[in-house]
Parts: structure tokens; sequence; C-alpha cells
């Protein structure tokens, strides 16, 4: 099977793609396209994994991915060793030959490209994140490395949709106390509960910094158990691990 790459119109010719789990050669628990460290997978299967996806979108390029921590800090890339790489969410670069991976298992996968400037971003979009401002950091960062938001397209990857993500009535406050219209990213649950809206929120947010096209591909990890990894899934079957999925951006020679 083929490694699975998804990719958005609104990004173009920019190579990218958010992937799922088909096309690797992890098995058991984490069966298939399993590139999370953090796993308790074969490391051998991991790497295997992460060549396959890097030569899937941008073939010989260099993977670089930060340690993802569900902050809005983000970090312009550079070819740092993995076991140094920075506590970050987000990564912005405008250098060929670098490609940007963003791991999830139900957090929203964010790329964000300035096609005309050679600028591109990936975040790491959890609800602690998206609420701390994290794509609003990408959009700054891609800014001082010579993007203009005005050109900047997002696209919104696989992640947990509202009818899979109950929440309680703490967690709806909390976006309710940022910001009362937030109310409309929730619907009524069974009682005390609510269902967010991941999605729709960061795409509001993209909007509000004043990314006039975003396109939310509107596919639920949670739901899709072939072809994507979700924790949320794994904690309901009380399940021992789980595997991520890579989203990854990058810039080629000559943008």
């Amino acid at each position: 099977m083929s490694v699975d790459v998804i990719r958005s119109s609104l990004l173009g010719e920019v190579p990218h793609g958010f992937l799922g789990r088909r096309g690797g050669v992890s098995t058991g628990i984490c069966a298939g396209l399993n590139v999370g460290t953090g796993s308790g997978d074969d490391p051998a299967a991991i790497e295997e994994n992460r060549r396959r996806a890097v030569a899937a979108v941008l073939p010989e390029a260099r993977l670089v991915t930060v340690y993802q921590v569900h902050s809005a800090h983000c970090v312009v890339a550079e070819p740092w060793d993995p076991a140094d790489r920075p506590r970050a969410d987000a990564i912005v670069t405008d250098r060929p030959g670098l490609v940007l991976g963003i791991l999830t298992a139900d957090c929203a996968p964010v790329l964000l490209a300035d096609a005309e400037a050679g600028v591109v971003g990936a975040a790491h979009a959890g609800w602690k994140g998206a609420l701390a401002d994290v794509t609003d950091s990408t959009v700054a960062a891609m800014e001082r490395l010579g993007a203009r938001r005005e050109r900047i397209a997002a696209a919104i990857g696989p992640c947990i949709a509202r009818a899979s993500y109950e929440v309680d009535d703490a967690f709806a406050r909390r976006f309710e106390e940022a910001d009362p219209e937030n109310e409309r990213f929730f619907t009524a649950g069974r009682p005390g509960h609510h269902r967010f809206d991941l999605e729709a929120y960061v795409a509001a947010r993209l909007a509000a910094a004043g990314i006039a096209r975003v396109d939310a591909l509107g596919l639920d990890t949670y739901a899709d158990e072939s072809r994507f990894y979700s924790f949320r899934r794994a904690t309901h079957r009380d399940e021992p691990d789980y595997g991520r999925q890579i989203s990854l951006i990058g810039v080629t020679a000559g943008a």
C-alpha cells in the first residue's frame, strides 16, 4: 500500500501533504505509517516511516520537527539534530531543502504558505495551542521571513471532529471566558457536556488573523480508524499505545 498523501488545492504547487496511517511498516497497535517517537513502536520502523513520508512529499529534503508541548511558540527551522529539537508547536522556513513536520493524533495540523515569497509554516493546533494563538504566532513568524498575510493560504488537516469531541462544562467555559463569541463552536451534548468543533475554531482564528484563504478538509481522525491514528479513540478503548501521523510542507529551490 502506498503512502496516503492528502493535499489542499489552496496550497497549489507548494510541496505539502497531510499523511495518515496508510503505507507504513509498523505492525501491531501502531500498524501503518506511525512516525511518533513517543510511542512504544520499533524505532527502526518509525525511522523508515519518516523516510517514506518525506519521500512522498519532498524527496531528498531534510525533515525538521519540534518537541511539541501544546504551546503557541513558533521557531524558525534549522537543520538541528532530532535530539536537540526545540520545544515549540509551530515552525516556519524560507529555506529550500528542509521539510517541516508536525505530528498529530487528533489535534489539528495547519500548513501555511506564501508561495510568492517562498515562505511556509506548519502548526500543531491542539485546543491549548489554538486558544493560546499558535496560528497567530505562525503567521507573524512567516511575515518576519518576508511573507505577507494577505497572500498566505492555509489548510487544516485531519483532526478530531465535533461529532467525536465531547468536552465538559469547564472546558467550554475556558473558551467563552476568552471570548463570548466562542460559544458558537460548541453544541449541547449529554448533561454537563458539549461537542467542540476544533477545526472551525482554528479556521476562525486564521480568518481573524487576516488569512482570507483557509481550506478546512473536514477529515475526522477519531471516526476513520483505517486511515488515521487517534489518541482519544485509543483512550476510549483503554489501549496501551497509539500512533502519530505527520503533516509536511517545504520549499523547492527557485521558489
